[in-house]
């Protein structure tokens, strides 16, 4: 049950970190000309918003998760 109660926590530590920085970024090579031997590419900044209830529902089960983790003892 102890494992339960450590995901737990890291789903907790994990939704603050997405609530608090609310996106993330990573870039992306992607060829934009190829032609026979010829090849060109572009790096590409993208951009994914991490929605505040997805940060939110982390961190209840989370604690859901800490909860049940704990036992009766």
């Amino acid at each position: 049950m102890r494992l339960l109660a450590i995901l737990g926590v890291l789903l907790i530590l994990g939704g603050l970190a997405a609530l608090v920085t609310g996106d993330f970024s990573f870039t992306t090579a992607e060829t934009v000309l190829d032609i026979g031997p010829i090849e060109a590419t572009a790096d590409r900044e993208r951009t994914v918003a991490i929605p505040t209830t997805a940060s939110v529902a982390a961190m209840v089960a989370g604690a859901f998760l800490v909860f049940v983790g704990q036992g009766h003892r």
